[in-house]
């Protein structure tokens, strides 16, 4: 398998290699970490690009991821903790459960737990340590995969300064709401070093029928360090070493609300869920080296190693209680109320352990064949990564209002399992420049993919239970163009093969989620004014879900994957922004964006249920945010958002007769807020807002119950530059 993939990646070196080179044109730097690098690259893709930089992040200070990208066209959300620990991201309409269709990075590299085995990202990079956000899709995402369908979200961390530098940022607020970030780094012509944390607590904004709040304690540490090549070396060199470590404990559950209760309090929770609680750790190595080996191309290595424990104690089994209590079984209603005694509430310790590590290499030339331009970029990864599921199940019985210990049942089968992945990929990407206005961009990727899963009939292993393995591989292709009308307006178009390869659960066969994505549109930039306008297609021959219990799949299983059959989504992405310079030096922003989403299945799913013209699950059909504010171009700043999602379907028959509005979430408007002052150069001070207007609806209704977004919250806070 090794030799057929390395085979064409040695005929390209040996093909570029020959040809000739523009001496003149550089590489820009020796970082490896960025997918896009800024607003202006971004500008130059055959596709949809989008970059939230440092910048944009200080003007709202969030913490929470959801509130970052919602304002990002092409993006879905489904919330659910109120806080973005573990985000529902979904790329025009490819499934936002636990962001497992999206290609989520770090610095480059693959962040879910276990993103071929498991790939729903049950961590997720701690937001408030952020320095920049990358959302990419259309033909550039094959460079990164293994998810080609939506896109790519890469996450940027706090990079190491070119000089000593630090901040500490403290913030304090209601619901307990307190955070720490911090850092400080230093840099000399050959070396460099970053020392970071951020700390982050809250009582939460859930009240549990007696027993309190839902509290909220993480813990992250990063530390950074960095060699360097003298300048005058032949070579330029660099390696970069990133150590990362978190903890995390918060008072989680998956079980929501009736529609009754969340109308009379949607920050109630029941006492039945009392014990529910997620204990994680994460940590990463990741090393990074690049080489110049002349003005124009460059060879770079990544090698990275994340590994994720977690045991999820949460209430399993209470979802046919509170379906009954919606339809007016009041026995039931008094269960969840605790005045009635039940017996056999089961939480299950969802304890698993999760490993990925690979190694990936990558070449950039700069070269010519005659009058055509080439930026060559041509690549490789090998990926393994694994999961292992040991999860008991524990019994409680509610008398009085309490839940007392009954029994624990040690795990056998689905709670008891192993699945493991490995992958190769390989990518060929050259943006050839035809003429001064028209650029080609063309790029193939393949994925190799092979999984597998072992459960087990007893606790020691000693015993196998059922086996299942799969392999896929796939050629993906794609192309797009982008051609310069004038300086202010430039046309573009892609289609490329979208890919999201089947879990490790998936038995022999079971092929990937396979579509023919297509975009084409319009970007104007006048330095004054900046717009976008484009319309995307996606043909999918194969719509896969990845069964959690989360997202139950149609069948109701809950792992391993489900195919929904053909499905076509279609839709508009559209953006405009501008700065207005008023009088006294004051500037006032804004900036809007919105996109429309038509999506359904097309052709009856094998299992039966899903039909053709079936709505797909989790899919708002129209979002909107807008961005103002006003600046004084000196001390003080204000800055407000608003952003509007649709209603969305939570699950596939939504739109049949007879459904009603237990099928559906409810559309929400939020508006957030947060003004600054600086005192001095160094220290400002800012009071942030989260939910203005104090808006609460049902954003999601799995896997168990209504649940509300986060009300609004007050935090203060001081940043400290030295």
């Amino acid at each position: 398998m090794t030799r057929f993939v390395l085979s064409p990646l040695a005929l390209a070196l040996a093909t570029v290699a020959a040809a000739p080179v523009l001496a003149e044109e550089q590489p820009a730097h020796l970082e490896t970490v960025t997918v896009i690098g800024d607003n202006a690259e971004a500008e130059r893709l055959p596709g949809s690009a989008h970059v939230v930089d440092a910048e944009d992040l200080a003007k709202f200070e969030f913490v929470d991821i959801n509130r970052i990208v919602r304002s990002v066209p092409g993006v879905y959300l489904r919330e659910e903790d109120g806080y973005g620990l573990r985000p529902n991201i979904g790329i025009r309409g490819s499934g936002s459960g636990r962001s497992s269709k999206i290609s989520l990075m770090e610095d480059g590299v693959l962040a879910a737990p276990a993103p071929y085995a498991a790939p729903s990202a049950y961590y997720f990079p701690t937001t408030g340590r952020l320095n920049g956000i990358e959302i990419l899709k259309g033909p550039s995402t094959l460079q990164y995969g293994p998810f080609t369908v939506g896109g790519a979200v890469n996450l940027l961390s706090t990079p190491i300064p070119d000089s000593s530098a630090g901040v500490v940022k403290l913030e304090a607020g209601q619901n307990g709401e307190n955070r720490l970030h911090t850092y400080y780094g230093s840099s000399t012509e050959n070396a460099g070093w970053l020392l970071e944390t951020h700390q982050q607590v809250a009582d939460g904004f859930r009240d549990i029928d007696r027993a309190g709040s839902a509290d909220i304690q993480k813990e992250d540490y990063l530390l950074k360090g960095r060699l360097k090549s003298d300048a005058t070396a032949t070579y330029q060199q660099q390696l970069d070493v990133k150590l990362q470590y978190s903890e995390e404990l918060s008072g989680m559950s998956y079980v929501g609300l009736t529609d009754a209760d969340f109308d009379a309090d949607p920050n109630r929770r029941y006492g039945l869920t009392a014990l529910d609680e997620m204990q994680n750790r994460h940590s990463t190595v990741q090393l990074n080296h690049t080489i110049a080996l002349s003005d124009s191309f460059a060879l770079h290595t990544q090698a990275y190693q994340n590994e994720f424990k977690r045991d999820w104690f949460k209430t399993d089994n209470v979802g046919g209680i509170l379906d009954a209590a919606n339809e007016g079984d009041s026995f039931a209603q008094a269960v969840l109320d605790g005045d009635a005694d039940y017996a056999g509430i089961e939480l299950k310790h969802n304890n698993r352990k999760y490993e990925s590590r690979g190694v990936q290499f990558s070449a950039e030339w700069q070269l010519a064949t005659g009058d055509i331009s080439h930026n060559l970029n041509i690549g490789v990864r090998r990926h393994w990564d694994e999961v292992d599921r040991f999860q008991p199940v524990e019994t409680f019985d509610q008398v009085d209002g309490q839940l007392l210990f009954v029994e624990k049942e040690l795990p056998t089968g689905s709670n008891n399992r192993v699945e493991e992945a490995d992958a190769t990929a390989l990518f060929i990407y050259d943006e050839m420049g035809l003429t001064e206005k028209l650029t080609l961009t063309a790029a193939l990727r393949y994925e190799d993919v092979e999984t597998s899963q072992q459960r087990y009939d007893d606790v020691a292993r000693n015993v196998d239970g059922s086996y299942r393995s799969n392999a896929v591989d796939e050629w993906l292709p794609g192309v797009g163009l982008v051609y310069d009308l004038n300086a202010e307006w430039s046309l573009l178009a892609g289609v490329h093969r979208g890919f999201a390869p089947p879990g490790a659960g998936s038995e022999d066969g079971v092929g990937a989620e396979l579509s023919t994505n297509y975009e084409w549109g319009a970007r104007f930039d006048n330095g004054a004014l900046t717009g976008d306008v484009i319309a995307f297609f996606s043909d999918y021959e194969n719509t896969v879900q990845n069964c959690t219990i989360a997202v139950n799949c149609p069948n109701g299983a809950d792992s391993g994957t489900y195919s929904l059959g053909e499905a076509e989504i279609q839709g508009i992405e559209a953006s405009l922004g501008s700065e207005w310079a008023l009088a006294n030096g004051w500037v006032m922003p804004l900036r809007a964006t919105y996109t429309y989403t038509d999506a359904e299945t097309t052709g009856d799913a094998d299992g039966g249920e899903v039909l053709a013209g079936d709505n797909l699950a989790y899919v708002p059909e129209n979002v909107f945010a807008v961005s103002t504010g006003i600046d004084s171009g000196a001390d003080w700043r204000l800055n407000l958002t608003a952003a509007y999602q649709d209603e969305m379907c939570i699950n596939t028959s939504c739109n049949r007769p007879g459904s009603d509005a237990m099928n559906r979430t409810e559309s929400l408007w939020v508006v957030d807020a947060a003004a600054h002052y600086d005192f001095s150069q160094a220290l400002s001070g800012y009071l942030k807002i989260d939910n203005l207007l104090d808006e609460q609806a049902i954003i999601s209704r799995d896997p168990d119950g209504a649940r509300a977004n986060k009300p609004r919250t007050a935090i203060v806070g001081m940043r400290y530059a030295f």
